[in-house]
């Protein structure tokens, strides 16, 4: 009965989402308080409908009920709780109702949030967001319907695939859609902008805390997936430029634009035309990755469907929101005139030189991801395109980033000269360059990464204290410390994320560079050296797991007379028929030991890869920091209540 509700939910969710779209449209066409005022309460009955919807299938997979097919397929009576409630979204069906829950709730926040936006632009807000609704709740309906019944149940299911049974796995795809669906926000809020014919600085104000929200959960969810990618796949990395990993990056380098372009909008009225395409590409990339999950044109072992019949729908939604948004947007470009000049030397300037590297950068990602399929599609040719490629062509862009970020932070607005610019920082330059020499002339045989890193970092690092220094204006040490605590939050934020940036720089250049790798087949009770470490594999056992059979081994590790046992695994589902890998590693602030147990050899032993990997956490520890940037940053009071959302600025864009 359950079951059954949560489907008619769905069916009315669908309903209201064509009422929250088409009503409040006509009455901001035609000025009707009534229409317009109509879309507040279609957006929260959505958002409560597709949250019974979605609380219904998680009863049927906690409860384990067999007679819905999805339950049969992504679950299994001995799986842990964890994973039977992980296992709603860790499917195609499940994830898109997620996705459509999450879709919902942006939306009723929008209506419960935005009280200060103009009645107009409310309304035009909420009726995109209802649109987009109506067409996710479509391809839920009636291509992707969670809840199908089977004529006869079995006594068990299939079991989830066992990749997907981890913790980091678990919370990483909530995250990744909090951030795919927030972007919605800022392409709702780009064509209500086109459509009421109003891009000005309150506009700007308006857009960034939702583009803030979506980058916050983006960078956590991007984090946890490299994070399970490192220790449950074993192979060693943090970033393998999969096409689905990419299909989050992309909208992540293009939001972290919006975020800086929307400053401009805010700060100077400039820069509107393009904040608004970034808007609504950010979303389009969004599209792009759900296609690219979904479709199957590309392998991934993160992808949730190989159907193209799904594959097609997504592009119809994609032609449809993005053909229409930018055929809207050259309509209206002419008449989104900037207000404010500056010269080359210019905050203004240093952050179109960020907003050209992150997507340029954007780009180079995108040709990379789909050049296989292009390259098949027009050559007839296989091709792969792997890291190597994506290293050499996006690691410029991300260094040519950290150059100019410092100086970019001290630039005054409108007009700088850059020898006053520089003159809190010449200090800050002359530390980086030596400490990256210091390290250049200790390390022996070894690239150029590493020092390049470190170099990188400090004046990153040094560059975020000399912008809060000089914030702190003049006097002595005292009365600066007093009015650095009172800087407003938003502040703090972005030196905090610039200071998470440059943390994960280096620990990607340090773990890239100074990594120590080992493979070979080792011998039960015989000794080999690793570095510095002594490494012994002192046993191999069979264990039963709850849902699985596992291979454990005890590697001990010594250095200095000092002992570490780790365990390995290499576990086999039999509902799945599927092994997965189970690195064992212990956790480091300066290194981290990683020790995969592999086959078993025809003629003894076992194959065993031993890693030290330096300042690994770095990288993770990195972007933790810069969300907690990003979340200090939206906890300010004037991005809260969008100061002065309620001016009504006379200069203000006219509707042609």
């Amino acid at each position: 009965m359950i079951t059954e509700l949560g489907h008619f939910a769905l069916i009315l969710a669908l309903m209201v989402a064509l009422v929250q779209t088409i009503v409040p449209l006509v009455g901001a066409h035609n000025r009707w308080a009534g229409w317009m005022a109509a879309g507040e309460p279609a957006a929260k009955a959505q958002a409560v409908l597709v949250a019974f919807s979605f609380g219904a299938l998680m009863h049927a997979f906690v409860t384990s009920d067999f007679s819905l097919r999805l339950v049969v397929e992504n679950s299994h009576t001995l799986k842990p709780m964890l994973y039977k409630v992980a296992g709603v979204w860790g499917n195609h069906e499940g994830s898109l109702l997620l996705w459509c829950l999450i879709l919902a709730v942006f939306g009723a926040c929008a209506a419960w949030f935005g009280g200060n936006l103009p009645d107009t632009l409310r309304a035009r807000v909420l009726a995109v967001q209802g649109f987009i609704g109506v067409a996710f709740l479509a391809f839920l309906l009636f291509t992707s319907n969670p809840f199908v019944r089977l004529g006869t149940p079995p006594f068990d299911g299939q079991d989830l695939n066992p990749l997907l049974q981890d913790p980091g796995l678990a919370f990483h795809p909530p995250f990744l859609y909090l951030g795919y669906v927030g972007l919605s926000m800022t392409f709702a809020f780009a064509v209500a902008a086109l459509l009421e014919g109003r891009v000005d600085a309150a506009w700007g104000r308006w857009v960034r805390p939702w583009t803030l929200a979506a980058w916050i959960f983006l960078t956590i969810g991007i984090a946890l997936g490299s994070w399970w990618a490192y220790y449950e796949l074993g192979w060693g990395g943090f970033w393998f430029w999969d096409p689905v990993e990419n299909a989050s990056f992309m909208p992540w380098l293009i939001s972290a634009a919006l975020l800086h372009s929307a400053i401009v909008v805010e700060k100077r009225e400039a820069l509107k035309s393009w904040t608004i395409l970034l808007a609504i590409l950010a979303f389009g990339f969004s599209l792009i990755g759900t296609f690219i999950v979904r479709s199957g044109v590309l392998t991934s072992v993160h992808a949730f469907a190989n159907d193209p019949e799904r594959g097609v729908f997504i592009l119809l939604i994609l032609a449809v929101f993005m053909g229409g948004a930018l055929t809207l947007f050259a309509a209206r470009a002419s008449a989104m005139e900037a207000k404010g000049v500056f010269s080359t030397f210019s905050r203004e300037s240093a952050l179109v030189a960020n907003n050209i590297l992150l997507t340029v950068a954007c780009f180079v990602v995108f040709v990379g991801t789909l050049w296989p399929l292009i390259a098949d599609l027009l050559f007839a040719r296989k091709l792969s395109v792997g890291a190597p490629f994506f290293n050499a062509a996006f690691t410029p862009f991300m260094v040519a980033l950290a150059m100019i970020l410092p100086l970019g932070a001290l630039m005054p607005w409108k007009r700088a000269r850059i020898g006053r610019v520089m003159r809190p920082l010449w200090g800050a330059l002359a530390l980086s360059i030596a400490a990256g020499a210091l390290v250049w002339t200790m390390q022996t045989g070894r690239a150029f990464l590493a020092p390049v890193g470190l170099i990188l970092t400090l004046w990153v690092t040094f560059g975020v204290i000399a912008d809060l220094w000089v914030k702190a204006g003049r006097g002595d040490f005292a009365s600066r410390a007093r009015r650095l605590i009172h800087l407003p939050r938003a502040e703090w934020g972005k030196s905090t994320a610039h200071f998470g940036f440059a943390i994960t720089i280096f620990g990607i250049c340090a773990m890239t560079a100074w990594q120590t790798e080992d493979i070979r087949i080792a011998q039960v009770g015989e000794p080999f050296e690793v570095g510095a470490y002594t490494v012994t594999l002192e046993d191999v056992r069979e264990v039963q797991g709850p849902n699985y059979q596992s291979t454990l081994a005890t590697i001990a590790l010594t250095r200095g007379g000092n002992t570490l046992r780790l365990t390995p695994e290499k576990r086999f589902y039999p509902v799945q028929a599927m092994p997965t890998t189970e690195a064992a590693i212990s956790n480091g602030v300066w290194r981290d030991l990683y020790v995969v147990i592999g086959d078993p050899q025809d003629a003894g032993g076992w194959a065993v890869r031993t890693y030290i990997k330096p300042f690994a956490n770095w990288i993770w520890a990195g972007c933790i920091i810069m969300a907690l940037g990003g979340g200090l940053s939206l906890s300010d009071r004037r991005h809260r209540v969008a100061a002065g959302a309620s001016r009504r600025r006379a200069d203000a864009v006219p509707a042609e």
